[in-house]
């Protein structure tokens, strides 16, 4: 087991492993607890009670958190003629279309997120591998294959995130900084939760929502009580 450091140890004496808190307590102790020099991310991570071998369980999705991630996400957009004119007005940080294509084949990944105009894939698929390998190919189900780029960009500049099953069945996902607000992490929390409860796939069986944890960058986790959301 890895030896932890002095302030972590430090800052788990503020948490009762036997405990499970709401979830504002929980935000709150997390927001405490948080000793590092930098802005740290807060985060969520859910335990689902699905299989993720199971293709009719896979569960992924996006959800715009109200508040954002406090985080500015540089947008790369794959697109041509007007739909080009049009990622640029809406503030696209990057927009191109073969030559984009060339500088990611060149090793240039100065970018957070990929969104591409459907008759742009056919060229953009042959970026598979180095981009699907990064997590960053544009994928119809987090709205980043579509004509209407404006709408992609502004939602990803106001705080959309993907989230996505992983093969231990938990969902990671960032809900905000340290320096938010305690209400405000927590409307991204209910944001987050009742996005799941929604993608909840019509397969599973049991309890869905089993574990739910949230944590610092740096600090240890705290967990929630999760009746309240099931």
């Amino acid at each position: 087991m890895a030896k932890r450091g002095k302030k972590y140890v430090e800052a788990a004496k503020l948490f009762d492993k036997d405990t499970t808190y709401q979830s504002m307590e929980a935000i709150e102790l997390v927001k405490k607890s948080a000793t590092a020099k930098f802005d740290e991310t807060i985060e969520v991570a859910v335990r689902l009670g699905v299989d993720p071998r199971k293709q009719d369980q896979n569960v992924r999705g996006v959800v715009v958190l109200p508040h954002g991630t406090g985080k500015t996400k540089r947008v790369l957009v794959f697109a041509k003629g007007e739909k080009a004119k049009e990622a640029e007005a809406a503030g696209a940080d990057f927009v191109g279309d073969q030559d984009m294509i060339n500088k990611i084949q060149q090793g240039w990944f100065e970018f957070d997120v990929c969104v591409a105009t459907p008759d742009m894939m056919s060229e953009v698929g042959k970026l598979g591998r180095i981009l699907g390998g990064k997590g960053l190919m544009p994928n119809p189900k987090a709205g980043t294959v579509t004509f209407d780029v404006s709408k992609a960009i502004q939602e990803i500049k106001a705080g959309k995130i993907e989230y996505r099953l992983d093969k231990a069945g938990q969902i990671h996902a960032p809900i905000g900084k340290v320096s938010f607000d305690a209400d405000k992490l927590h409307d991204n929390f209910k944001a987050l939760i009742d996005a799941l409860n929604r993608a909840k796939p019509a397969a599973a069986k049991g309890v869905y929502m089993k574990n739910i944890a949230v944590s610092s960058t740096m600090g240890p986790a705290a967990r929630v009580e999760t009746a309240t959301f099931r």
